[in-house]
């Protein structure tokens, strides 16, 4: 069935719904959810189906023209946040890696990144051009811990040796203190301005217990759970006046964030980083549903393909399945299309407290709910600037998608996408410190969620395929903190999507374009068959079957529930009232 709607139309009519006046776009969404519930057996087909998508299109205000805006994941980057010197971010993105994965810059690249940096250092260079000392701390840790800690292959160039023996009698001149301990911490690297290393202890409490923390990070070792925890509460929320960090050294926080990350962080410091600012979420709340899946996407989004996470909770709302989706408008450093992004464009309330979410979570109309880190842990999300400047990811990439806001009375799961082969394990142990009934970990597209119909490439990376899953289910309702192996059944597979029916596609491109991943899950909501459709049912009915869902027991039985519920409309009803709900919540 071809859809009326069609991309190009759309990327020049769409406009974000901020633009329309709330209470228009309030009337309109009433009328057109009245419509949706004349007949609870309506079955929408054909021609009916592409009006009423039009229809629902129309109702979220996605009509009128704004050229000035292509709503695109980019444009939701805070104007007000420096941006980095590219030519330094360039040189981080190769040596503040992993032991494996760093890849040693060239003699040339080696004197460019240091000669940009000594500019910087004296003042030459300013704005954007400007190299912030969160990179400084991030680049200079990178160098520390290759020459400390890494295997010979990772290790510093011939290149970078000559270009550091060049540069370092200057920038020791140059560059603050905190910076010099970064990049010489025992003073055994440079040689020139030893002295200053082993004897910095930073300007304050907070600092003094980050410095003793990082040196051990610097050498390439490992911390305590309580040591973690106590340099995070130390220095978080980070405090910003006048683009200035108020009380912590960026570079010393950067360095520790992005050097645990290089070291490859152990279980318990991954628990510290996950566990470290609950106490910010208040008492528990509980919400009364029967079954609640709280869904971990990366929160810096997708770049390429489409993301079907927030369609995904819509359907499986339909019949039980309450779902709990969290994250951030925009992260580095991808800076993809999110669900917080898709929301907004749409016009939904993305500031609700976690009582809001309980009461979406128990609404029958609805029975899904977003919620911001902005809301829920402020300390983690002051971090966002910061994590530009790094480039990498730090812990906090993979700790923040295993959160659990709000409880649930009854079963209750974490799903959590994920992308470098060896963190699935880490992901499926902090999901059993939460608590959960079940776990499940998938290695979809671009590391986030979705799983494909896509075959795979005879030209794939190495490793673990896209579509492999990975998790573990309890064997009561009772048993959620019993012992591995008696209460719990694991499991892993890779899906194969032909196997359950679906046609091989390609996965829709979406290119970093919020309206076009709206228009894909709208369109699927209304009932429209093609690939977005088909990667919304793979999703929803399989990751029913494998958190071990009531009624999903075969696994053909849990696709046919979720197509019933985007054939029936139910679907696309539920994410309208959530749109309309949250605006009126108090």
């Amino acid at each position: 069935m071809k859809s009326l709607l069609n991309p190009e139309s759309l990327l020049s009519s769409i406009s974000p719904i901020h633009i329309a006046k709330p209470y228009n776009l309030l009337h309109r969404q009433t009328q057109i959810a009245r419509q949706f519930s004349q007949s609870g057996r309506h079955r929408w087909r054909g021609q009916k189906s592409r009006l009423t998508v039009k229809a629902a299109l129309d109702q979220l205000g996605l009509k009128e023209s704004d050229l000035l805006n292509p709503a695109i994941s980019s444009s939701y980057r805070s104007s007000k946040s420096p941006r980095p010197n590219q030519t330094v971010l360039d040189a981080q993105t190769r040596v503040c890696t992993g032991p494996t994965q760093t890849k040693p810059l060239t003699e040339d690249q080696a004197f460019k990144v240091l000669d940009t940096i000594l500019r910087s250092a004296r003042g030459e260079l300013k704005d954007e051009e400007e190299v912030s000392r969160a990179q400084l701390g991030a680049f200079f840790a990178g160098m520390a811990i290759r020459a400390n800690a890494f295997p010979e292959a990772t290790q510093w160039s011939e290149g970078e040796r000559r270009a550091m023996n060049s540069f370092w009698p200057l920038l020791v001149r140059a560059l603050p203190p905190d910076v010099i301990f970064i990049a010489d911490p025992e003073g055994s690297i440079m040689g020139l301005g030893g002295s200053i290393g082993p004897h910095y202890c930073g300007n304050d409490p907070c600092e003094m217990r980050l410095v003793g923390a990082l040196r051990e990070v610097l050498a390439g070792g490992h911390l305590g759970y309580e040591e973690v925890q106590g340099v995070l509460r130390d220095v978080l929320p980070l405090k910003v006046e006048d683009n200035k960090a108020s009380e912590v050294s960026k570079s010393l926080l950067s360095a520790f964030l992005i050097g645990q990350r290089m070291n490859r962080e152990t279980d318990r410091e991954l628990k510290a980083y996950c566990l470290a600012f609950d106490d910010e979420l208040g008492l528990p709340l509980v919400a009364d549903v029967k079954s609640l899946t709280h869904y971990g996407e990366p929160y810096d989004g997708n770049t390429r393909f489409f993301r079907s996470t927030l369609f995904v909770a819509a359907v499986r709302s339909c019949y039980g399945e309450s779902c709990l989706l969290h994250g951030v408008e925009w992260m580095p450093p991808k800076g993809g299309v999110t669900e917080e992004q898709m929301l907004k464009f749409m016009g939904a309330n993305t500031n609700i407290s976690l009582l809001q979410a309980k009461e979406l979570l128990e609404n029958e109309e609805v029975g899904f709910a977003y919620i911001s880190q902005r809301e829920a842990h402020p300390s983690l999300y002051s971090l966002t600037g910061l994590r530009e400047h790094i480039k990498k990811r730090p812990p906090l990439a993979t700790t923040e998608k295993v959160q659990r806001f709000v409880r649930a009375r009854g079963r209750e799961a974490i799903v959590a996408g994920f992308y470098h082969e060896g963190y699935e394990e880490p992901l499926l142990m902090l999901m059993k410190r939460r608590g959960v009934h079940s776990g499940l970990v998938v290695k979809g597209e671009e590391g986030a969620l979705s799983m494909t119909t896509r075959m795979r490439s005879v030209n794939a990376s190495k490793g673990l395929p896209v579509n492999y899953c990975s998790g573990f289910r309890s064997l009561s309702l009772e048993s959620a903190f019993g012992v591995d192996g008696v209460s719990r059944e694991s499991f892993d597979l890779k899906v194969n999507a032909s196997d359950y029916g679906f046609e091989p596609t390609d996965t829709p491109r979406t290119d970093r374009s919020v309206s076009r991943n709206i228009q894909l899950g709208l369109s699927a909501l209304g009932g429209e068959k093609g690939p977005a459709y088909d990667r919304i049912v793979l999703n929803a009915g399989m990751v029913d079957h494998l958190l071990g869902c009531e009624g999903a027991e075969d696994v053909s039985v849990a696709m046919d529930r979720a197509r019933e519920a985007i054939d029936s409309g139910k679907a696309l009803r539920r994410l309208l009232n959530y749109i309309k709900i949250s605006n009126k919540l108090k």
